[in-house]
């Protein structure tokens, strides 16, 4: 696992990596990603290093429902919610998890399959 000073979204949240930031509170931001993989692709991490989904507990509720909340706001502006979206968060090495930070993609503007992969 990554640590907190090698992280790359770590570095993203602290502003020292250049971002294209869509919404920033004291819990969450919310960036584009730099290679997206539907017309509107956004990815939401918590200002915290949590490394994945597999680290959350009880306590991280309150980040995990702003961290939703923004993720629907973010859809509406993107006018994709009608339509419909997905939010992913990947887990560890075979969930395809390539940044041991905390994230959730919002994808939108076109028709997914299931199931993925």
């Amino acid at each position: 696992m990554t640590s907190d000073a090698d992280c790359l979204f770590c570095k993203i949240v602290a502003g020292s990596i250049p971002s294209d930031r869509l919404h920033d509170d004291d819990l969450v931001i919310a960036i584009r990603d730099i290679a997206p993989r539907a017309p509107t692709h956004i990815l939401l991490m918590p200002r915290r290093h949590i490394a994945s989904a597999a680290e959350l507990t009880d306590a991280d509720g309150p980040m995990l429902g702003r961290l939703f909340s923004v993720a629907a706001d973010l859809a509406r502006s993107a006018g994709i919610a009608d339509g419909g979206y997905r939010l992913v968060s990947n887990v560890g090495l075979w969930g395809g998890q390539t940044v041991d930070h905390l994230h959730v993609h919002l994808m939108g503007g076109r028709p997914f399959d299931w199931p993925p992969g």
